[in-house]
């Protein structure tokens, strides 16, 4: 801890304690400052009254539920250090210039403190321009998407984003399907195209899907390449062969398919359509809610 930051050696104890104490009043459990402290000691450095006690004041207006504050400063504790009209304020008129209202930006800030340590100009900027250069607006769209998944703030544009997106292209995707990812599910241009994206492709073909319906499947739900394997894909293809009797191009032709819950929807309702020996394409079985769907097939009597 002193080596990184010499200043903790002139630290008198009453006034470290008090600001320990006041990370505590906040919310923050005492047996999480030790951690925090040990990554970040340069906090007990910092100026109660005039520091301290303003930067949490000042991130409270941020949030809507009293642990937000606490939980954020635990991800990132050196968010308390940066000053708030130098870097805070600058932040939130870059976000709502791009057309996301004050509270969520807020939230995002919370959910993803690391983004206030971000440079306007050589990170956000740029993150904002490869956004625009799917197609998105600036006025708005952009604004959503940082809104949905701000950890897409943190991520190389050459090293991760650029490459997912290429890999996505190479699938087939067009621009129209590449702007449903990133306004949809922004999450699946965050991960590794060769490490997660590339072997989820391999698993689909494994398991029989033809280029052009692996296609039509991340197309119609991206995120069938970051799902699991082993937990997710690989236990919803073999109910549907080998209970449903389905062939996998109905998953093809309906990618939500994989985006149901096993147990929930899928298993519950193809034993209920069983009963009455009932046929139904997967769309008419699974995209409407419980009960329209036992209304839909005559299950009257299991109405709540």
């Amino acid at each position: 801890m002193f080596k990184k930051c010499k200043r903790l050696k002139d630290v008198e104890r009453e006034k470290a304690s008090e600001s320990w104490d006041y990370l505590k009043s906040i919310g923050i459990q005492e047996r999480k400052l030790p951690s925090i402290v040990g990554k970040c000691p340069k906090i007990l450095t910092l100026d109660l009254h005039d520091k301290l006690v303003p930067m949490v004041q000042c991130l409270a207006t941020l949030g809507t539920k009293p642990k937000e504050v606490a939980s954020a400063i635990k991800k990132f504790p050196h968010i308390l250090f940066h000053a708030v009209e130098e870097k805070l304020c600058p932040l939130l008129a870059f976000f709502e210039a791009l057309g996301a209202p004050e509270k969520q930006v807020g939230k995002m800030i919370l959910l993803n403190p690391r983004i206030i340590s971000y440079s306007i100009e050589t990170k956000l900027s740029k993150i904002v321009d490869f956004l625009a250069s799917l197609g998105l607006s600036k006025d708005g769209t952009i604004g959503k998407v940082l809104i949905k998944h701000p950890f897409i703030m943190g991520y190389s544009i050459e090293k991760r984003l650029r490459p997912t997106l290429d890999f996505l292209k190479s699938l087939g995707l067009t621009e129209i399907h590449l702007q449903n990812v990133a306004l949809n599910f922004p999450e699946v241009l965050c991960r590794d195209a060769n490490k997660i994206l590339s072997p989820n492709v391999t698993y689909l073909r494994i398991c029989g899907f033809e280029s052009r319906q692996i296609t039509a499947l991340v197309a119609g739900y991206p995120p069938v390449l970051i799902k699991s394997t082993t937990n997710s894909i690989g236990p919803r293809i073999k109910f549907l062969e080998q209970v449903m009797g389905r062939r996998i191009d109905e998953a093809a032709e309906y990618p939500d398919f994989f985006k149901h819950g096993l147990k929930k929807r899928i298993e519950l309702r193809q034993r209920l359509l069983k009963q009455k020996n009932v046929t139904s394409t997967l769309s008419e079985m699974l995209d409407c809610n419980q009960k329209k769907f036992l209304l839909k097939f005559g299950f009257v009597d299991q109405l709540a």
